[in-house]
């Protein structure tokens, strides 16, 4: 027997159907009435009450306060985070395979995290939490490098500023959790643990998709054409750091590990420099520290504060 009816004879079916009596028709407030009780007998309150997230923050303490100079810098990582963060969580329904929504999800969500670490401890010098900093400052005070804030492109794109990010951030956050900022520590010892994944499966898509057909190859060489102009940013000394002094490692100091890294797998994927850099293009300026960025930047905050702004002060 067809299980299915086709459309004559759902029609059909539809005409024989009789209607349904006058009393037992319900406005819709009494179907939404029905269903609350329902779900009240399956699930009991599923009400949220007001939930303090502070304790779950890496390296939270209550007591410890930012100097502005190290609110500053931890909120240039924090924003680095939040908006590869915000990036990767694009890619959930839409990766190539659903192994991959996982992965990127998991990223995105560690990464995620640590921009909460961050932020929390950089709002603590002006009495601001995580989602101030997050959801109510506009473009300009933003402090992230243009590397976090490029366009996802295709799937190869990602990759590509994944390997970078995370040889970048494996780096960083290793020196980091040697600070004398104890704050500053204990968030990097917990976040280069996470970064370590990160950097095993951005390596391993790179490997991939280097080695894999024509097509693939191709892109991933488009990938990084396109994003090695934003790496030197990630390595600039300013006067922050002068003033930080062993609070946080000068990023110039980061650049040969990251060279080793960065160099040990393009040429275990058979890369040579030649293959993408574009000598006519040269390093991109940047200005991301200091709130000068890419035309990229306003249309993801715009998409990442709408619901915070729509409606202040909302919970659920």
């Amino acid at each position: 027997m067809n299980a299915q009816l086709n459309d004559a004879e759902l029609a059909e079916s539809a005409k024989a159907a009789p209607a349904a009596p006058t009393s037992a028709r319900r406005d819709a407030a009494s179907i939404a009435a029905l269903h609350d009780a329902e779900a009240a007998d399956v699930h009991g309150d599923v009400s949220v009450d007001d939930v303090h997230l502070a304790a779950e923050l890496a390296g939270a303490d209550a007591s410890a306060t930012a100097s502005a100079d190290v609110a500053e810098y931890a909120m240039r990582l924090g924003d680095d985070a939040l908006i590869l963060s915000q990036r990767l969580g694009w890619w959930i329904s839409r990766a190539p395979e659903l192994e991959e929504d996982m992965a990127l999800a998991n990223i995105a969500l560690d990464l995620l995290g640590h921009a909460r670490s961050l932020l929390h401890y950089a709002g603590t010098a002006s009495a601001r939490t995580e989602d101030d900093l997050a959801y109510w400052r506009d473009e300009h005070e933003f402090r992230c490098a243009w590397l976090f804030e490029q366009p996802n492109g295709d799937f190869a794109h990602t990759i590509a500023r994944g390997l970078i990010a995370a040889i970048w951030m494996q780096e960083l956050y290793t020196a980091l959790s040697r600070s004398t900022d104890a704050s500053l520590a204990a968030i990097a010892a917990k976040a280069v643990k996470e970064v370590a994944y990160h950097r095993d499966h951005a390596v391993q898509w790179t490997l991939r998709l280097a080695g894999g057909t024509e097509e693939s190859r191709a892109r991933m060489l488009v990938g990084l054409t396109d994003l090695w102009p934003y790496i030197d940013e990630l390595f600039r000394d300013d006067e922050l750091h002068d003033r930080l002094g062993d609070i946080a490692p000068r990023p110039s100091s980061l650049r040969a590990g990251f060279d080793e890294v960065w160099s040990a797998v393009l040429a275990e994927a058979e890369i040579a420099e030649a293959d993408f850099v574009n000598p006519k293009i040269g390093q991109s300026s940047g200005g991301g520290r200091f709130g000068n960025h890419s035309t990229h930047l306003g249309p993801l905050l715009a998409e990442m504060q709408v619901l915070a702004r729509r409606h202040p002060g909302a919970t659920w």
